[in-house]
């Protein structure tokens, strides 16, 4: 007896301390951020920005919200805590949370095949057709890496036609086997809630989302977004600390993975329903079981062993369109965006019930986690970091990096080469299924290339590499990330390709030459017709219709297209086609066969001519 209460004695003083810690008052958040306009004000002039907006919510209420600098900076319109910025992948847990949704009204499991859900989602391997699930996609580890140029060069705003370029996509880790980035996969998961509902993905985040939550700034439209009337431009900072106003980016086409712009007031809303487990006003807006499973880890993303710099700073994983942090001994769920022009960040601690949402009109910009890591640290009592010095540190010293790369000598470039063809020989459309077309035009002594609504000068680098150089749309010629492209010849002496280094993880990424067939009509082909002598086989061309055939004893007939030069094309076999020879009378004289292993040249029969 006296055994038992001993035991029971310290599991009571226990349950006391509970009641106790519980009864106390949660911390004075807003005015542990006393003051932190003024370190917001500094990192707006250390990182060179036009503007940003923050705010700041404690469990259901927003109790910081402001707008620092320019969302105009030509005409100096302020940033509010209202105005509209473009959140890029800060989208992808609303497209989770959509599927979170579908899977609480019984349309389909997680579980499942994305397959049988969105027969037009198909993999170059059977195994993966089979095998990914709509969890897979959602957490990054379907085994295909990111392959974001071509969405992002090669921009459509067709959804099926940019679904279709997975099937042409190489997995290059297995499936399951390790965390990697990819929007391809979130596009799907929108296409699947579009497929499942009869709604578009914009009108599902509207109505589930935007309605509900009274996100009554926010819209999933590059044209809405720039005609508001307080939106923000989008700009970026060069290297000497000019900022530059750049275009808006309609991504519609990828829009599941980002494309939802909104304020950091409406942003402040979709922290607090997360925070709340879902409930929002009291009503349960995403189920609080999919909650639970989205902000804890699915993947790891890296172990995240500290290090000696930030010993306090733990482990990374990815949830549902949330990646997991311990920041400096707090559990963290956040995610970044960048879109052209703007960059965004949406965290919050669940177990401490504050949520942060910084908003920016910079690209690709630092300031996101440095304002969210001194945001946090006065939020949750933490010693001081000098997180804003930490970032100009890092900015100075990828400047010095590029400007080093800028002005250092080439020792690679072969000096006094020239292109192996004329110019006009590397004319024409190239393609990639997996990325998309690039045309390249010869004019006078140059050749230009296009990409979408993009153009670009090459520049001979030496032989048959040529290194691409952006053109803007005022005509000035910019670096364009030095891509090289590097030409190949068939056996038939003609260009048939070029090689480019873009995002491929086996290497480089070959655009094959489209050439343009030559409609010819049946009696401009008779020249052709007859049997031709090869070591002693006869080889026959006839017409049919107003298409000539080829036939070879022992094989199928071969149907053929005209490219001009009395040159055609097999269309069933790639890599091989047939050049005429003529005579004085323009009739062919010879046929030669030009194959990947040889030329072979055979003689018109005598009994044909």
């Amino acid at each position: 007896m006296h055994r038992l209460l001993s035991l029971l004695f310290p599991l009571s003083t226990l349950l006391s301390l509970t009641l106790t810690l519980s009864a106390q008052k949660a911390p004075n958040y807003t005015k542990r951020l006393s003051g932190i306009d003024k370190e917001l004000q500094q990192v707006l002039k250390d990182q060179q920005m036009a503007g940003f907006s923050v705010a700041v919510v404690q469990g259901d209420k927003v109790i910081y919200s402001k707008g620092f600098g320019y969302r105009d900076l030509e005409n100096k319109k302020p940033v509010t805590s209202n105005t509209l910025f473009g959140i890029g992948s800060c989208t992808k847990s609303f497209t989770c949370g959509m599927i979170g949704q579908l899977e609480k009204e019984g349309l389909l499991k997680l579980d499942n095949p994305a397959r049988s859900y969105l027969p037009s989602l198909t993999f170059k391997h059977d195994y993966l057709n089979t095998g990914v699930t709509v969890r897979d996609m959602m957490c990054h580890r379907t085994g295909l890496a990111r392959f974001d140029f071509s969405w992002y060069i090669f921009n459509s705003v067709n959804r099926d036609s940019l679904l279709d370029r997975v099937k042409y996509m190489e997995p290059n880790e297995a499936l399951r086997s390790k965390w990697q980035y990819n929007n391809f996969m979130f596009l799907a998961q929108g296409m699947i809630a579009e497929k499942l509902t009869g709604k578009t993905w914009e009108q599902n985040i509207k109505e589930r989302f935007f309605d509900p939550l009274g996100m009554e700034r926010a819209n999933t439209s590059i044209t809405a977004l720039a005609a508001d009337a307080d939106a923000s431009f989008p700009y970026k900072t060069d290297i000497d600390g000019n900022i530059e106003k750049t275009e808006f980016y309609n991504i519609s086409g990828m829009g599941p993975a980002g494309s939802i712009n909104a304020s950091a007031n409406d942003m402040a809303k979709w922290l607090s329903l997360w925070i709340m487990g879902g409930k929002y006003k009291g009503n349960e807006l995403l189920p609080s079981g999919f909650v639970s499973q989205a902000i804890t880890s699915q993947s790891v993303i890296a172990g995240g062993f500290p290090v000696k710099e930030v010993p306090d700073v733990q482990f990374s994983n990815y949830g549902f369109g949330w990646m997991l942090h311990s920041y400096r001994g707090h559990y963290l769920v956040e995610h970044g965006g960048n879109i052209d022009g703007f960059s965004a960040m949406s965290a919050f601690y669940p177990t401490d019930s504050i949520g942060i949402v910084i908003l920016t009109n910079q690209d690709g910009s630092l300031a996101t986690r440095t304002i969210r890591n001194l945001l946090s640290d006065r939020l949750l009592g933490l010693s001081h970091v000098a997180w804003d010095e930490k970032a100009k540190t890092a900015i100075s010293e990828e400047h010095a990096a590029i400007r080093k790369a800028m002005s250092a000598v080439d020792s690679v470039q072969v000096k006094d080469t020239k292109p192996s063809h004329a110019l006009a020989a590397y004319s024409g459309w190239y393609s990639n299924p997996a990325y998309g077309e690039m045309n390249i035009v010869a004019y006078n002594d140059s050749l230009f290339i296009t990409v979408g609504n993009d153009r670009g000068w090459l520049k001979h680098y030496h032989y048959d590499v040529f290194t691409m150089k952006n053109i803007a749309k005022d005509g000035s010629v910019t670096d364009g990330g030095a891509l090289q492209l590097i030409f190949n010849t068939s056996a038939n002496g003609k260009i048939e390709a070029f090689t480019v280094q873009l995002d491929e993880p086996s290497g480089l990424t070959t655009f094959a030459k489209s050439e343009k067939a030559v409609k010819l009509k049946t009696g401009e082909l008779d020249k052709y017709l007859g049997e031709y002598l090869l070591e002693g086989v006869t080889i026959k061309i006839y017409t049919k219709g107003e298409v000539l055939w080829i036939t070879v004893p022992g094989q199928p007939d071969y149907e053929t297209v005209s490219v001009g030069d009395n040159v055609f094309n097999l269309t069933a076999a790639k890599g091989y086609s047939v050049k005429f020879d003529l005579g004085a009378e323009n009739k062919a004289t010879a046929v030669t066969f030009v194959q990947p292993n040889g030329n072979f040249k055979a003689m018109r029969s005598a009994k044909a001519k």
